[in-house]
């Protein structure tokens, strides 16, 4: 009996911490779009959303009532369970990566030892939502650009997994938290710089954000692999995006930014809960993201291509070959780890 009451303490202890990561994370998302649409705006001199609640921050509340209470349509010669599948993976594992992300010192989900590869798996894996959404909707269009997407994905994957090598010869663990104090000194981005700017660019070409969001190139794809969705159906890719975008931005505050560590070792800053630090590391490369979307103008494909496969493939495979190179010469392996 008494083993049976611990694991239900434990079992509730692991969904109190789900509940608070989850519920936060799932209100971020939807304020995410605001945000979108107000940097946007601002960068384009217009005012954005202003009229739904205070400065229009009910304007999220109204889309989502209204995706809600729209009817979803399905074509008629799709493979129905397929296509509603699609969205609910693509969604899905944006939310469960954030299961081994350490958001504070001991406030995570899962603190395995393992915890980089969970999330390059759940990354990769988030490429069949689009695939399948793709394929079911039996059009030309949204399977053209499920294709890109897939290409894409896994084009930029492999520079993402390079990047990820150097910062682990640099720390000697597959653990986020090991990672995260290994910055105590000096963070990542200073002596890892160039690798810095390589991650987050790939960072914008996996979760198909401009200027690289060929997939949904409305000038010859329509709408890409999101033409045939309507309704909820529709918003939980849309949702997924962004819940992608949030945690590729947590990655590299995690890998480059020492995560939920201060800035500086003044008293002041270490009084500030470190959750604090993390959200404005994200919050600020979010911003990026956003910037981003309303300076540049899309690649064509053939340059995005060749950045992947020209540009930032032989750059981290350089990089990876210079950093073990320097660490072995200087002597400055780390020692044990995971």
């Amino acid at each position: 009996m008494l083993f049976n009451l611990e694991n239900l303490y434990l079992l509730g202890f692991v969904l109190l911490k789900i509940i608070i990561l989850v519920i936060p994370l799932l209100l971020i998302v939807v304020f995410l779009t605001y945000a979108e649409r107000k940097v946007i705006a601002a960068a384009q001199l217009r005012k954005g959303p202003n009229v739904v609640g205070l400065l229009g921050l009910l304007q999220p509340v109204a889309d989502g009532i209204k995706l809600f209470s729209k009817e979803s349509i399905f074509p008629t010669v799709s493979s129905k369970v397929v296509f509603i599948l699609a969205p609910m993976i693509a969604f899905s594992l944006s939310i469960a990566a954030w299961a081994v992300i350490p958001v504070s010192d001991g406030l995570v989900i899962s603190n395995i030892n393992v915890g980089i590869l969970y999330i390059f798996a759940i990354s990769s894996l988030s490429v069949y939502g689009i695939i399948m959404a793709g394929w079911a909707s039996n059009s030309k269009y949204a399977f053209m650009g499920a294709m890109r997407s897939a290409a894409q994905m896994v084009s930029y994957e492999v520079s993402i997994g390079l990047v990820i090598v150097t910062v682990l010869i640099c720390v000697g663990s597959l653990n986020l938290h090991d990672i995260v104090m290994a910055q105590e000194s000096v963070w990542f981005v200073f002596p890892l710089f160039p690798m810095f700017i390589v991650f987050f660019i790939s960072a914008l070409a996996e979760t198909n954000r401009a200027p690289f969001d060929l997939p949904e190139d409305e000038s010859s794809l329509v709408a890409g692999y999101l033409t045939e969705y309507s309704s909820m159906l529709f918003a939980m890719f849309f949702l997924g995006e962004y819940a992608a975008m949030i945690l590729m931005s947590g990655m590299a505050t995690i890998l480059f930014l020492g995560g939920w560590l201060a800035p500086f070792d003044y008293y002041l800053f270490e009084m500030i809960p470190g959750i604090f630090w993390f959200a404005l590391k994200t919050s600020l490369l979010l911003f990026v993201f956003l910037w981003i979307r309303a300076t540049f103008p899309r690649f064509r494909y053939d340059q995005l291509m060749r950045i992947g496969w020209k540009v930032f493939l032989p750059l981290s495979l350089f990089w990876v070959v210079a950093t073990s190179g320097f660490l072995v010469v200087f002597d400055l392996l780390p020692k044990g780890g995971a």
